[in-house]
């Protein structure tokens, strides 16, 4: 077991170097970003002044190798935006993401949980049929649309919520469930997928023959084995959702990581960006470092296996 999660963590480590790598070089790309930050008709010598001030007159290689050194001390340099540490600037941010991601996780994972488990149960029912058809709809429907129509209906046409904003649960509510109806039609279907395969399984042949319970043979024998796939597709779901619901975030006005990192490209603000995505990229590996170690738990096989 500590042979497979060290090789787990050192896969974290090194998936981590190559996208904050990648992001720098990228970064680079987009742009020359004094060009923004200085009034029209600024002289070619104030330009190359600051240009120093940030360090973008050094050499690419020597830029890289500083940008690493700062970065394992957890020093992303300032904002050219906001004048201030761009991780400062970060971090202010991601409690609003965290309570995006928490409640629109909390509502998928109950609701596609429950339709996936009714799906699976009901075979060859109406019930099965409406389940899935409601899931396919929510996979289609574009995220945009969705919370353009629930602000006309529940703002502005019933009032009862506010259009957009960061603030009470009111405000939560609407841009929760519109990224929930995504997360909980993937599950749904997911998991239905996964629960009737491991029903045509030998163990669960056996388990009826022995005589079990129908009750334990669905939570001890089906259910914790069709929970592998899901446990994948949550953990991806997680570190997506950290990342910042970009989409959301703009139609509701909500204050997050992924909303802020979509305004620093468009500023070229290589400092944030480089701290947004270095955030992101953690929490994307971490959670699905997490996942790798769930997996051992749900499957002690998988262990044996890798290890």
């Amino acid at each position: 077991m500590t042979r497979y999660v060290l090789t787990k963590f050192l896969e974290a480590v090194i998936s981590i170097w190559g996208v904050m790598t990648i992001v720098f070089f990228v970064t680079r790309l987009l742009g020359d970003p004094v060009t923004l930050l200085v009034p029209v008709g600024t002289s070619t010598a104030e330009m190359d002044t600051l240009r120093a001030q940030l360090g973008l007159d050094q050499p690419l290689i020597v830029q890289y190798l500083s940008f690493l050194g700062d970065v394992l001390r957890g020093d992303f340099g300032d904002s050219f935006v906001h004048n201030r540490p761009a991780a400062e600037v970060i971090l202010e941010r991601m409690p609003a993401t965290i309570q995006l991601a928490s409640a629109a996780l909390a509502i998928g994972i109950v609701l596609g949980g429950a339709a996936g488990l009714i799906a699976a149960l009901k075979r060859g029912t109406f019930a099965e049929f409406i389940v899935m058809s409601l899931a396919m709809l929510g996979q289609a429907t574009p995220v945009f649309w969705l919370g353009i129509m629930l602000i006309l209906l529940f703002a502005v046409q019933l009032g009862w919520l506010p259009t957009g904003g960061y603030g009470s649960w009111s405000h939560l509510l609407l841009p929760a469930f519109t990224v929930a109806v995504f997360i909980s039609a993937s599950i749904a279907r997911l998991l239905r997928s996964s629960m009737l395969d491991t029903m045509k399984e030998d163990y669960v042949r056996t388990a009826r023959a022995k005589g079990l319970l129908p009750r334990t043979i669905l939570m001890w024998h089906t259910l914790r084995n069709a929970l592998i796939p899901v446990v994948t597709m949550i953990g991806i779901l997680v570190g997506e959702l950290l990342g910042g619901a970009v989409v959301t975030e703009t139609v509701f006005a909500w204050p997050g990581v992924g909303r802020l990192i979509f305004q620093a490209i468009d500023s070229n603000d290589f400092p944030l960006i480089q701290a947004g995505v270095a955030m992101v990229a953690t929490i994307f590996v971490l959670a699905n470092f997490l996942v790798d170690l769930m997996y051992a738990v749900l499957d002690p096989r998988i262990k044996q296996r890798r290890s």
